[in-house]
């Protein structure tokens, strides 16, 4: 695959959270801030600071450069993490997200085994796990790298590509976390619910005799 053809890391994350916040922010270049998002980039902005510092066995690098060839994808750690084991120093991704697990584990998952993965093709080892920094509870959240979460991040990859090819933006579709995402208003969830209770509102009244 040609590297031109890559697409970014976050849009995994965004894809697993919500197909079409995916395709509001990366194909329609649709992007609003709240007071979550705000925090969030000032956390991020924190964390891709460039430097690389070293605490005993353990040497931080911070806004690292991620590319996989297999899963077709490119951009930045965070913060990976090389400990020392033995002769060898052992990459250990860590993803900083501003709030909690709620809602966001899961795609959260798949971003950092992304990751991993990159790490992995790019440095020709193994990595069996990898851990998400949440803001709200100021303490890491360990997720282990199973094959289930590899496939799924492979699958989603692959979904994300399909989308881009595409160029199609999904319909909305209210869903739980809708009230928490910054994109609601452009998205319009609750009017594409409303216009569907109205045309089977209507549809019913056609079929009464």
């Amino acid at each position: 695959m040609d590297e031109a053809d890559f697409v970014p890391l976050s849009a995994l994350q965004h894809y697993a959270y919500c197909p079409r916040q995916c395709a509001l922010i990366h194909l329609e270049q649709i992007w609003e801030e709240n007071s979550h998002t705000a925090e969030g980039r000032l956390m991020h902005e924190h964390a891709h600071s460039g430097e690389s510092t070293a605490r005993g066995q353990v040497r931080l690098v911070t806004d690292l450069p991620l590319r996989s060839v297999r899963l077709g994808v490119s951009g930045k750690a965070d913060v990976v993490e090389f400990r020392r084991c033995g002769g060898a120093w052992r990459p250990y991704p860590v993803e900083y997200k501003k709030g909690s697990p709620h809602g966001h584990a899961e795609a959260d998952a798949v971003q950092v085994c992304a990751q991993a993965v990159c790490l992995e093709e790019m440095l020709g080892t193994s990595i069996p796990e990898a851990a998400i920094f949440y803001g709200a509870q100021r303490r890491r959240s360990v997720v282990p790298l199973t094959e289930d979460l590899r496939r799924k991040s492979a699958d989603i990859a692959l979904a994300v590509h399909e989308l881009f090819r595409s160029g199609k933006t999904p319909l909305p579709e209210k869903r739980g976390h809708c009230a928490a995402c910054s994109l609601q208003n452009a998205c319009m969830p609750a009017f594409v619910e409303e216009s569907a209770l109205a045309a089977r509102y209507l549809e019913a009244l056609w079929r009464e005799p």
